[in-house]
């Protein structure tokens, strides 16, 4: 009776299981092997990506447990290596004894396995030889990444708005993946300035843009957004510690600033805000914003279902106000507001002025960057001077308490000295040009209705910030109670009233510009 056989392959690299490369060639030679020897090969059994240190492999039990049903046949185990079998030595015993409990005779095509001892000790050197060789390729697999990523560059699986792109000088580099990128930019810098109150409502603005990656389920999880907020990455930086690298400048274009990631540290470790209730959303803006005028409270939303639908509708939930459960139509404060919001446009004199007051200030900041450069530059000194101090009690100290400690303040300097860095390289120079910017606060402060009119969300709460200084009280009787404009709005409304005067402009040093 011709002698039947079973192969066993294994590949633990996953780019040979989608290149192809590795499992083929194994099984043809163990295929060849057989045909030599006269064996019938009744079966094939492939663990794909798994490291040859481990025990737990899918197919090698399934092999194992194919054997025992089929031991009365004495199967012979096919193996194209003995480093396929194992790349560990206590593995490889273990494997080796439950094939020869099973049933199983192990054959390759590389080493002849015996019973003798003189056998034995050379398939154990051949498999301490295979467990080094993965050890050597583990150590230099490490060295080169290490050593990659100490140079400035990304090693680890593309975060997402990056992509991996070869350039010359650099070889795989990480570059923008446009439009994902400025979706991630605009909700790590929309947290940082508190745009978004909470991670709730960036996983909301995240899951509403169609070109950021969702999961099987179509949403975004907020694991994945704690993720975003805590990644460096982002900032232009690599940091890992447990392989020793600490804020290593990167190659890669940053989508923000080192100075908004901190702002995002400083959000997520300081007081926990409650998250955002899901149905706050673009049906109502004013939402948390407007006061009920009886009790000082923000006035909450909800949509009533009537005899022919559903009504939006405002109204006050604070237990014991008097205007506890009184409604009030969506449309008849919102149209109010949008009266109010019309009712802050200034004068074309005062833009004009206002305009003027911009130049100045705009000429005033460029003139004292200079002084604040040399500023910069005598802090980012004295930090450094503070960082090698620390290095040197480290090297004085045996405690490791101390130690430790060092290096947490080592570390704080570094942070510190990058954010001193990033302003040192902004300072003088506008993010953007002064028409740009100038047009921009003009077109705000002319027409704040106009900005209130976006069907954005973010718009709306823009203005909500910008316009007001602190909530608007609203009565169910009379409307709007006076606001509190914000600042430049106030200074603008001052000015043209008519008991403010304004200075002549024939005597000022130096001379403003004639309206």
């Amino acid at each position: 009776m011709t002698q039947q056989a079973v192969i066993y392959c294994r590949v633990s690299s996953p780019k040979q299981v989608t290149e192809g490369h590795g499992l083929a060639s194994q099984e043809t030679r163990c295929r060849e092997y057989a045909k030599h020897k006269g064996y019938d090969v009744i079966d094939v059994f492939r663990d794909e990506g798994l490291s040859g240190k481990l025990l737990d492999r899918p197919n090698m039990k399934a092999m194992l447990s194919y054997i025992k049903k089929r031991r009365a046949d004495k199967l012979v185990v096919v193996i194209d290596d003995i480093s396929r079998l194992a790349r560990n030595i206590e593995a490889h015993i273990h494997l080796r004894t439950a094939i020869s409990d099973a049933g199983g005779k192990l054959e390759s095509p590389s080493i002849e396995f015996g019973d003798d001892s003189d056998s034995r000790l050379v398939e154990h050197l051949l498999a301490s030889v295979a467990a080094h060789q993965r050890e050597k390729n583990a150590e230099q697999v490490y060295n080169r990444m290490r050593a990659r990523m100490m140079g400035g560059y990304s090693v680890f699986c593309t975060p997402p708005g990056y992509r991996y792109e070869k350039v010359a000088k650099h070889g795989k580099l990480l570059v923008r993946d446009e439009p994902c990128a400025s979706v991630i930019a605009k909700a790590l810098e929309g947290f940082a300035c508190g745009r978004f109150a909470s991670q709730g409502e960036v996983k909301r603005f995240l899951d509403a843009s169609p070109h950021f990656p969702k999961n099987g389920q179509g949403v975004v999880h907020l694991q994945k957004v704690k993720d975003l907020l805590t990644r460096v990455l982002y900032a232009g930086y690599l940091d890992k510690p447990d392989w020793g690298i600490h804020l290593v400048k990167g190659h890669h274009e940053p989508l923000i600033s080192f100075e908004t990631y901190q702002k995002i540290q400083e959000r997520l470790n300081g007081q926990a805000k409650a998250p955002v209730r899901k149905d706050i959303n673009e049906d109502f803006p004013l939402r948390g914003f407007v006061a009920c005028d009886s009790c000082g409270n923000p006035m909450t939303s909800c949509w009533s279902r009537g005899r022919n639908g559903l009504y939006p509708y405002y109204l006050c939930r604070q237990k014991g106000c008097a205007l506890q459960g009184k409604s009030i139509r969506k449309e008849k404060m919102e149209k109010e507001f949008e009266q109010l919001l019309g009712k802050m446009k200034p004068s074309k004199e005062m833009l004009l002025l206002s305009a003027d007051i911009f130049t100045d200030l705009w000429n005033a900041r460029r003139e004292s960057a200079k002084a604040e450069t040399e500023s910069i530059r005598q802090n980012i000194l004295r930090i450094e001077h503070k960082t090698e101090q620390f290095f040197d009690r480290i090297t004085e100290t045996d405690s490791q308490t101390l130690i430790t400690a060092y290096e947490k303040k080592i570390r704080k300097l570094e942070e510190e000295k990058i954010t001193l860095d990033e302003k040192i390289a902004k300072c003088g120079r506008p993010l953007a040009s002064f028409d740009e910017t100038f047009r921009t606060a003009l077109t705000f402060l002319s027409n704040p209705q106009k900005l209130w009119a976006s069907d954005r969300l973010e718009h709306k709460r823009i203005v909500l910030k910008l316009a007001f200084s602190e909530p608007i009280q609203y009565s169910k009787n009379s409307g709007f109670r006076t606001a509190e404009k914000a600042l430049p709005f106030t200074l603008l409304e001052g000015f043209s009233t008519s008991e403010s005067k304004m200075v002549g402009l024939v005597g000022l040093e130096p001379t403003t510009k004639g309206l």
